[in-house]
C-alpha cells in the first residue's frame, strides 16, 4: 500500500478490557499524546467492550484529560472481564442467558465515526477484538496481562510490577516465618501459567515453587520441608503456589462456579496445600518436636494494584506509540509485541494463537532446580 492509497484516520476508539494491571494508564497516556500529535482524535470507551453495547459510555480524550496518569495504576477508562459482546449476559423472563450483541458494537463504532479501535487486553479481550475484526472493525491490539501468558510477545506490561509485589510479600513472610518457625505459603495469581510464581519465588528466596504446568507431589513438598528441618537446620520454609497449581492426579481449585458471561473463579490452591500439609504432619514422626505450623497468605488483587514499575511504564509507553504508528501506516488488525528490545507487531490472529506457559524442561525451571528450589516433583 502506498502513502497515496492510505485513507486518512481521523478518530479512533480506545478501550481497556479484562483484569486491570499496572501500566494501563501509561498506554492510554501514550496513545492520546502520540495520536493527538498526529492529528487523530481519541475516543475513550468505558468499561471495555461494554462501552459499545447499548447504554455504554464513551468520551473524547484530550492531553488535558490524561496528564500524569502514566504514573498511576488502574485504568481511567474502567474495565471488566464480563463484557464479551459475543456472549453478553442479559436477563430474559427472569433468567440470565448469553446473547450475541456484537452487531451492537459494529453499529456503535459506525455511529461514533470511529475509523478503528485500539483494544488493550489479555488473551480473552484480544480474542474478542479478533472476532470483531472479522466483522469489519479495524483493530489494533495491545497485549496486557500480569500472567505473561501471550506467546507472541516476549513479555506483557504489568507482569514485572506484579512480580515485584509478590517478591516484596515474600521478603516480609520470610521474617515472620523465621521468627515463628513456620511454613509460610504465598498464593499468587496464575490460573494456567505459573510465571508470577516462578519469577517471584526465585527473586524472593522461596524454597518451594508450585506452578500449574507441573502437577506437584505432596511427598516431594514434605521431603523438602523435612530436609530444611533435619539437614539444613532451618526452622522455616517459604512456599509460593500459583492459584492454578494442583497436586498430581487432581485438578485446579475453584472458589466460584462459571455462570452466564463469566468463567469459574480459580483459587484455594494455598489453603488446599496447607490442609494437606497439616494432615501429613500429623501422621508423621517428628521425633518429639512440635508439628510445624503452617500459615497461608493469598496475595490476590494486590498484584493488580498500585503504580507500575519503571520497566512496565516504559514498555506501556512504547506499546502505545507503536499502536498509533501502525494506525498511521494503515496496518490494521495487528497486535503490538516485544521482541528482544524492539517493539514490533504480528497479525492479531497470530498474537493470540499461542499461549506462553512455563516450560517444565525450560532454562528457568532448570536454573531454579540448580539453586535448590523444589518444583514439587
Amino acid at each position: 500500500m502506498t502513502q497515496q492509497d492510505l485513507q486518512p484516520v481521523r478518530r479512533v476508539g480506545l478501550l481497556t478490557g479484562g483484569g486491570d494491571c499496572p501500566g494501563l494508564n501509561a498506554v492510554i497516556w501514550s496513545v492520546v499524546r502520540s495520536a493527538t500529535q498526529a492529528g487523530i482524535e481519541v475516543f475513550g470507551i468505558e468499561d471495555g467492550f461494554e462501552g459499545l453495547i447499548a447504554g455504554g459510555t464513551t468520551r473524547p480524550l484530550t492531553i488535558a484529560d490524561i496528564r500524569g496518569i502514566h504514573r498511576e495504576g488502574g485504568t481511567v477508562l474502567g474495565t471488566t472481564n464480563r463484557g464479551n459482546p459475543f456472549r453478553y449476559p442479559v436477563t430474559i423472563n427472569g433468567e440470565v442467558v448469553e446473547q450475541d450483541c456484537s452487531d451492537d458494537v459494529v453499529r456503535a463504532v459506525q455511529r461514533l465515526g470511529l475509523d478503528g479501535l485500539i483494544a488493550i487486553g489479555g488473551d480473552g479481550s484480544l480474542a474478542i477484538a479478533h472476532e470483531l475484526s472479522r466483522k469489519g472493525i479495524n483493530i489494533i491490539g495491545v497485549p496486557k496481562t500480569i500472567d505473561n501468558d501471550l506467546g507472541a510477545t516476549d513479555s506483557t506490561f504489568g507482569f514485572y510490577s506484579a512480580v515485584t509485589t509478590a517478591m516484596e510479600a515474600l521478603d516480609k513472610l520470610k521474617t515472620t516465618g523465621e521468627s515463628h518457625d513456620r511454613v509460610m505459603i504465598l498464593e499468587v495469581m496464575g490460573r494456567g501459567a505459573g510465571w508470577i510464581a516462578l519469577h517471584s519465588g526465585l527473586a524472593g528466596g522461596a524454597h518451594i515453587i508450585l506452578v500449574p504446568e507441573l502437577p506437584y507431589s505432596l511427598d516431594a513438598v514434605l521431603d523438602r520441608i523435612r530436609a530444611r528441618w533435619d539437614e539444613e537446620r532451618r526452622n522455616y520454609t517459604l512456599i509460593v503456589v500459583a492459584e492454578g497449581a494442583f497436586p498430581a492426579g487432581g485438578s485446579e481449585s475453584h472458589i466460584a462456579k462459571a455462570g452466564a458471561g463469566t468463567v469459574a473463579r480459580v483459587g484455594g490452591a494455598g489453603l488446599l496445600l496447607e490442609h494437606n500439609l497439616l494432615d501429613a504432619f500429623a501422621a508423621a514422626d517428628w521425633s518429639g518436636r512440635d508439628i510445624p505450623e503452617v500459615r497461608t497468605t493469598v496475595l490476590g488483587h494486590l498484584q493488580r494494584g498500585g503504580s507500575p514499575g519503571a520497566y512496565d511504564r516504559i514498555v506501556s509507553i512504547r506499546f502505545g506509540c507503536k499502536a498509533v504508528e501502525l494506525i498511521k501506516q494503515g496496518h490494521w488488525n495487528r497486535m503490538v509485541c516485544l521482541r528482544g528490545t524492539q517493539i514490533e507487531s504480528v497479525d492479531l490472529a497470530d498474537g493470540i494463537a499461542q499461549p506462553h506457559n512455563v516450560d517444565p524442561d525450560g532454562q528457568l525451571v532448570n536454573q531454579a532446580r540448580a539453586v535448590g528450589v523444589c518444583l514439587g516433583n
